[in-house]
């Protein structure tokens, strides 16, 4: 984590009706180079805040015998109305998370349990300013161009010109030198990893790991192990010492792609090293802390998982405190072109073929399909009718029989009887046979193969490993 260095300009007030805490959260303020105010009362507190120079507020959630939160609820709505871009960051014990949320719905950007370390306040103060100062920048008269933010930050990897594609591009480079964690939504295929590379390459731990979790590929029963490590002896297989992913990651930032697909235990652990900032080793006792910023990824809808209490709501505010939504290919026709010729390159180095282009036509054919796979599916797509044409410029009729070879894979070899006869495979055999039809019939998309099965990411990897299948 980044420290201040110096007498910052933010003056920070402290809410609690508790002299100790505010004697040492301003202590604690003070040597990281922060100013600050103190207030005892709300009253106290909503004077205070009317000055500018109050930047952000720390803020109790109990100011009298009362334990119910109601009174730090009341004051964070007053805070919020009248001046409603000034960050709250609640302090509130661990067993009321449900209360922190409620806080988090009514406008607070963050909220840190008891009892806290120094780590986790100035974590939490440099994240919140970090992002009321990117939130604060804004383009008067209108928005950049790719030039402008490839002079300003490095998106060498990232291929494209639409105004909806830049638009996310303009937030990756607000938020990139914040440690605020990022959710990253959209469709299979849209290119969720890049644009976690991406924010990384642009922060301060660029020179740090980054290190990618595929959560959907790890069995519920290895979770803490793969994430926190073990020690030699923890279980039955533990032969030697394991780092987990999260000590892989200390310094740097970890990619937790479909965050969406964890079981309800899963979530808890994860809760609590992103609240904390510390974990245990399996089999060890010793409470270990770990520096690192979260950057998540999901094609699913986190928030309807809630709703269906499928995903606890105090993780997900955990882990969007900034969102960026990657829209689908169709979203940003403009930009195939640009992707296709780009791919052309890369492919034409790979199998020997240089000056590859495309037809006009093409170009158009291409920007008037749907592309239910995104820019995955019009890689591949590319590369089928790249390995079927010999010509140096692709048509469109060259697409179009690849699209037709897809549909005619899809429909070769269709046995005589829905059902091999009986004794002839066991439900074993019979699962199996499937799943490995489905990879085939979706060139190995793993998330249209867990839909068509009717089953999650998560079960889905599980069986690939009951039965050895290699994808």
């Amino acid at each position: 984590m980044s420290k201040p260095v110096g007498k910052r300009e933010e003056t920070i007030l402290i809410v609690d009706d508790d002299p100790s805490v505010t004697t040492s959260l301003a202590l604690l303020l003070k040597q990281a180079g922060y100013q600050s105010r103190t207030a005892a009362s709300p009253n106290d507190a909503l004077a205070l805040c009317e000055q500018p120079e109050i930047q952000l507020v720390l803020q109790d959630m109990n100011f009298s015998r009362q334990t119910s939160g109601e009174e730090g609820l009341a004051l964070l709505r007053q805070i919020k109305t009248r001046r409603p871009h000034l960050p709250v960051v609640l302090i509130t014990a661990w067993g009321s998370i449900e209360l922190a949320v409620q806080g988090v719905r009514a406008g607070a950007s963050d909220f840190i349990t008891k009892p806290w370390t120094h780590q986790q306040i100035l974590q939490a103060v440099n994240t919140a300013l970090g992002l009321a100062a990117a939130n604060s920048v804004r383009t008067p008269q209108r928005p950049p161009t790719r030039d402008e933010l490839s002079a300003r930050f490095d998106f060498s990897p990232l291929i494209g010109h639409d105004p909806k594609f830049l638009r996310v591009l303009e937030l990756i480079g607000r938020v990139a030198a914040t440690d605020a964690s990022v959710l990253i939504t959209g469709e299979s295929g849209t290119g969720k990893e890049m644009i976690a590379d991406a924010l990384h390459r642009n922060s301060h731990r660029r020179t740090q790991p980054f290190v990618k979790v595929n959560l959907g590929g790890i069995p519920a029963a290895l979770f803490e192990s793969e994430m926190f490590g073990h020690v030699k002896g923890a279980f039955t297989d533990a032969r030697q010492d394991r780092k987990g992913r999260f000590e892989l990651a200390d310094g740097g930032t970890i990619f937790l792609d479909e965050i969406g697909d964890l079981d309800a235990s899963a979530q808890v652990k994860l809760l609590r090293v992103l609240q904390d900032r510390t974990y245990e080793v399996l089999g060890s006792s010793q409470t270990r802390t770990v520096d690192v910023r979260v950057v998540s990824a999901t094609n699913r809808n986190l928030t309807e998982l809630v709703a269906a209490g499928q995903f606890r709501e105090d993780l997900l505010y955990r882990l969007n405190l900034i969102a960026i939504h990657l829209p689908g290919l169709r979203e940003r026709a403009s930009d195939i072109p640009l992707l296709a010729q780009h791919f052309l390159q890369a492919m034409g180095k790979v199998y020997r073929r240089t000056n590859l282009g495309l037809s006009e036509a093409a170009s158009r054919w291409l920007q008037k399909q749907p592309w239910p796979g995104n820019i995955r599916q019009l890689r591949h797509t590319i590369e089928r009718a790249l390995l079927i044409s010999n010509k140096d410029v692709l048509a469109a009729e060259d697409f179009a029989l690849a699209f037709e070879m897809d549909a005619e894979m899809d429909s070769r070899e269709e046995p005589s009887e829905a059902l091999p006869q009986v004794g002839a495979m066991t439900l074993d055999d019979l699962e199996k046979a499937m799943i490995v039809k489905a990879l085939k019939h979706y060139d190995g998309n793993i998330s249209k193969v867990a839909e068509a099965l009717g089953l999650s990411r998560a079960a889905l990897y599980r069986r690939f490993e009951k039965f050895g299948i290699n994808t």
